[in-house]
């Protein structure tokens, strides 16, 4: 057909017309796969921006974000004239007047670049077409990103043919809002909302000529005119972008000499408060969804969404107050305790002579200097014992040190962590979470991930079975010697507790004594009574989930539970019975506010009604019942106005290892866990390292914080009266004493008395001989 025209150069012309709009086609049909994927006018119309989704607190307080592109989308009607300007005369100054391509500026470019002097020539909607659909990444790249020139002409080409598609779909306005919506502006900022807050602390429209210019500078190299990392190229780059503006009639002279000479001025402190967020928080969050997102095909990360949590950021906060008070004390303590020896000790005290090698060894690293060195100790040492310098946390902030990896790994095994959780019955609702110390330096959250055994706050699994199986909170045992035969894995054993201070008082105690005074041998004898399988059934029904090895020393709490697990099993006796799957989030909604998903409270009968207020009848114990070891909270006199009622129960392994306290109001219940994260290193007296003197304390400054605050609407008050009938006995008559040693997990025996029962004071308990089995 092209025989027809007559002039040779119109004929070549033609054919030349014809084979683009051939290789074209091929590009948008991508023929035999070549090219890979366009975008097709659907895919225009419906732009998908990957939006990273935000969490909230209860009371709408924002506390942590998930993105892959830190970006929050804004209207061009809240961007600063000057950031168009300043982008139009530098990347597209003929942007009105073409329609997508921008062909002079294209050719001009490509002399330009021949020359030597190397010119972008694509248009903001070119831009716009990488940055949206990601022309030259993944899924768009065909066949021929294998062949060098070629794949970039198609990539040019693929970008033309986008563009073209955009302009027909979209205004110039509307193409500017989704370009400074998607561009990237360095250091994980994808979009003109989230760079002004980064850089500057402001919103788009407040933004100087100059901070225009900064930021757009920017846009032809993040990282070279980064003005943290580059301040002078990002000067000179500013200055640069000025220049243009003034050319282009955008900004006059003396504006121009103003911005120019103006020094950069940033404000970081956005930065900041974007990475103070509950990191403990926003991982658990996205572990509870997780099922969720999966069944529903949402991404956390991409899609935008808003997170409603069940925290309450005013308990969150006191939390944070009582543990850092308490904690840092708590460290203050251990350091004076250990001085200058080496805490990791095994059960008989003695130092653990290769515990650096194994930590080593528990590192990444290591196994890539193994393979590099080829097993030679000498280097691999070499490489540990290297000074660099580091940043450390300390209670006094985080400090630049010069460590070495060996340093390191003394240092923070000293350290002492803690994991707490507080939830509200009646609604399921977690309003606290703290996972640990500080999650920058620490990741592993001890309140879902660790698992440590629970040492005498596993004891109520005990009494509950037996108030559930035909026993009263007023049943007597004698406090005496114990001996327990079983088999293990069908082997022969023989269990023989002792009591916290090797004493036996040789007299009758009532259950609720018992287990208020924390008495090993009635524990023990309950536990051959009701048989430990029982009380291993009783507390999976109560909501612990974590594999229990069924021995008599289950009810001592010798095995590991999680502080979550723990929570809401405690928080069984409170609901009435009924086993709850504690909430984390209440809601879900869309960039838009639709609600995608209301999560609801699930439970489940466990116990009866008559049981679980038998068993908050029996907590108060720990307070009431000489010896309670629950009785260090009287030293907090914010706990006791209007005969307020507090139920608990303390817990400490064996080696004064791990610390725990349960604590119940009529309200909350809240548990916490304290030790290190190796447990070979630990306290070494009961005065030190047991619960009472460890995790009750931080309950004990938490709930004087809480009641303080009247606008939570938690109030001093008792516990519930009974749901229904009681038919067991119950109030039973306490013993009188002339002296309470303590009211710690350890107490000496008490002395029968017709004297009055004094209000109990703290004392130092006697230290824990070796090897005692969990019992506090």
């Amino acid at each position: 057909m092209f025989r027809r025209i007559r002039n040779r150069f119109l004929r070549y012309f033609a054919i030349f017309i014809y084979f683009v709009i051939i290789f074209f086609c091929s590009i948008e049909l991508n023929f035999l796969w070549l090219s890979g994927y366009s975008p097709d006018m659907q895919d225009i119309k419906n732009p998908i921006m990957s939006v990273g989704s935000e969490v909230y607190t209860a009371d709408g307080k924002l506390i942590g974000q998930y993105y892959k592109e830190n970006r929050s989308p804004v209207e061009l009607k809240n961007i600063s004239p000057n950031l168009v300007n300043a982008l139009v005369a530098t990347e597209d100054v003929r942007f009105y007047k073409h329609n997508g391509v921008d062909f002079y500026s294209f050719f001009t470019s490509m002399l330009s670049t021949a020359k030597g002097e190397r010119r972008g020539g694509s248009t903001i909607t070119q831009q716009l077409a990488k940055n949206l659909f990601e022309t030259r990444k993944r899924k768009s790249q065909g066949l021929i990103k294998r062949v060098p020139l070629i794949n970039t002409v198609v990539y040019k080409c693929k970008e033309w043919l986008t563009a073209f598609k955009i302009e027909h779909v979209y205004n110039k306005q509307q193409i500017l809002t989704m370009y400074f919506n998607t561009v990237p502006f360095g250091n994980n900022s994808f979009g003109i909302k989230t760079a002004t807050l980064k850089y500057f602390n402001k919103t788009p429209d407040q933004v100087t000529p100059a901070q225009a210019a900064l930021l757009i500078g920017m846009l032809k190299a993040t990282s070279s005119y980064n003005p943290i990392k580059n301040p002078e190229r990002a000067l000179e780059r500013r200055n640069t972008v000025l220049g243009q503006m003034e050319k282009y009639g955008y900004l006059t002279k003396s504006g121009y000499d103003t911005s120019a000479k103006s020094p950069i001025k940033l404000d970081l402190s956005y930065v900041e408060q974007d990475s103070h967020g509950d990191s403990y928080l926003r991982r658990a969050v996205e572990k509870w969804l997780d099922k969720w997102c999966k069944e529903n095909d949402y991404n956390l990360y991409e899609d935008g969404l808003k997170i409603y949590t069940t925290i309450d950021s005013r308990m969150q906060q006191y939390a944070e107050e009582a543990v850092t008070e308490k904690m840092k004390m708590l460290q203050k303590r251990f350091n004076n305790l250990w001085g200058n020896k080496n805490p990791w000790r095994d059960s008989k005290g003695v130092e653990i002579k290769d515990f650096i090698l194994k930590n080593e060894q528990r590192l990444p690293i290591y196994k890539l200097l193994d393979k590099k060195y080829k097993g030679d100790t000498t280097e691999i040492q070499h490489y540990f014992k290297q000074k660099k310098r580091m940043t450390v946390f300390t209670w006094k902030g985080e400090q630049d040190t010069t460590f070495s990896s060996i340093d390191s790994i003394k240092y923070y095994a000293k350290i002492l962590n803690t994991g707490m959780m507080t939830l509200e019955p009646s609604t399921g609702k977690i309003k606290v979470w703290i996972g640990g110390i500080d999650h920058r330096f620490f990741n592993y959250d001890h309140v879902n991930q660790s698992r440590r055994q629970a040492g005498s706050t596993f004891k109520p699994f005990a009494y509950l079975t037996a108030l559930d199986n035909g026993f009263t909170p007023c049943d007597k045992f004698t406090d005496k010697p114990v001996t327990i035969k079983y088999k293990d894995n069908g082997k022969d054993e023989v269990w023989q507790p002792n009591n916290a201070d090797f004493n036996f008082s040789y007299r009758e105690m009532s259950l609720r004594w018992a287990m208020g005074k924390s008495v090993n041998s009635i524990t023990a004898q309950l536990t051959e009574k009701v048989g430990w399988d029982k009380i291993v059934e009783y507390a999976h029904k109560c909501g612990i989930e974590s594999p229990l090895k069924s021995v008599p020393s289950v009810s001592l709490g010798s095995n590991d539970v999680s502080v979550f697990e723990m929570v809401r099993a405690y928080s069984t006796f409170l609901n009435k019975g009924q086993k709850l799957d504690p909430m984390l989030v209440t809601k879900i909604t869309d960039q838009q506010g639709n609600v995608l998903k209301e999560f609801e409270l699930k439970e489940e009968r466990a116990i009866s009604e008559e049981t679980a207020w038998l068993m908050l009848y029996m907590f108060r114990g720990g307070m009431e019942e000489p010896g309670g070891t629950s009785q260090a909270l009287w030293e907090y006199p914010g706990l006791w106005k209007k005969d307020n009622q507090i139920g608990g129960k303390t817990g400490t392994s064996s080696d004064y290892v791990d610390g725990w306290y349960m604590g119940i109001t009529k309200d909350l219940v809240t548990g916490i866990w304290v030790g290190a994260d190796d447990r070979s290193v630990h306290f070494t007296t009961s005065e030190t390292g047991e619960g009472s003197h460890t995790a009750l304390p931080i309950f004990g400054r938490f709930m004087e914080k809480v009641y303080a605050d009247q606008k939570l609407g938690y109030t001093y008050g008792a516990f519930p009266k009974p749901w229904v009938k009681i038919t067991k006995e119950y109030n039973c008559p306490s013993p009188r004493i002339v002296e309470d040693t303590t009211a710690t997990d350890s107490v000496s025996n008490p002395i029968d008395t017709t004297g009055v029962l004094p209000v109990p004071a703290p004392t130092t308990p006697p230290e824990n001989p070796e090897n005692t089995p969990p019992n506090q």
